[in-house]
Parts: structure tokens; sequence; C-alpha cells
């Protein structure tokens, strides 16, 4: 993941912010409000490292999130070089606690298999 001081001017720092995390984040943590360059709603990120895993969640107010907007924070979160997913876990591992929020994930330390690149 990047370091997210160079994302600071889209840092959230709001009193609520600081009351539920107690910070405003730093170089890997912290949370986002991204403009969507589809229709210019803002998205919220969260994005955060922790065992094993930099992962960052994506939502919107009255949507789920669509692929664009996924794929714009990508960019933004992540560097060039690096393959992140989204995951699709097991029925019973399915925990919903924001309807309208979808994550990406990528494992620190080992590379995400991928299909040929003509395949993609």
């Amino acid at each position: 993941m990047r370091n997210l001081t160079e994302l600071d001017h889209l840092r959230d720092r709001s009193p609520q912010v600081f009351e539920h995390y107690g910070s405003f984040g730093d170089h890997e943590t912290g949370v986002f409000w991204v403009r969507s360059k589809q229709d210019g709603t803002l998205l919220r990120v969260i994005a955060s490292v922790g065992d094993g895993w930099d992962h960052v969640s994506v939502s919107h107010q009255r949507r789920v999130p669509n692929y664009y907007e996924l794929q714009q924070v990508k960019r933004l979160f992540f560097k060039p070089d690096e393959v992140v997913m989204q995951l699709f876990v097991a029925d019973a591992d399915h925990i919903n606690v924001h309807s309208n929020c979808l994550h990406l994930w990528r494992p620190i330390g080992s590379a995400i298999p991928v299909p040929p690149r003509e395949f993609v």
C-alpha cells in the first residue's frame, strides 16, 4: 500500500474519527473521503494494515460502490505494481455490517496468483 501521508489532503480529521479510533491515522491507517469520478459523490475509505494484510474498505452512503470507483480507490491507495483483490468468502464466513461497502485486500509478503495476462 502507498504511504498514506501522501493522501493527507483526503484524510478525515473530524472529531468523530478521533473519538472512534483515538487518532487520525498515520502512514498505514486512516479514514479518507474520495470524490467519485463517476458522479461526484463522496466515497468513505477506511485503510488499515494488520495481521499480514493491507485492507481498504470503500463505502457509499446510498449505494454499493461500482467497479470504476473501486478502480479509482485502488489506484489512489495502492502502488501501480501491486495486485489487490476483492474476496467472496464462503457463505458461512460472510459478515455484512454495511450493505453499501466493498473491500480491497492485499496479503503482505505473499504474491496473489493471477491468470495469464491474455486471460484478463
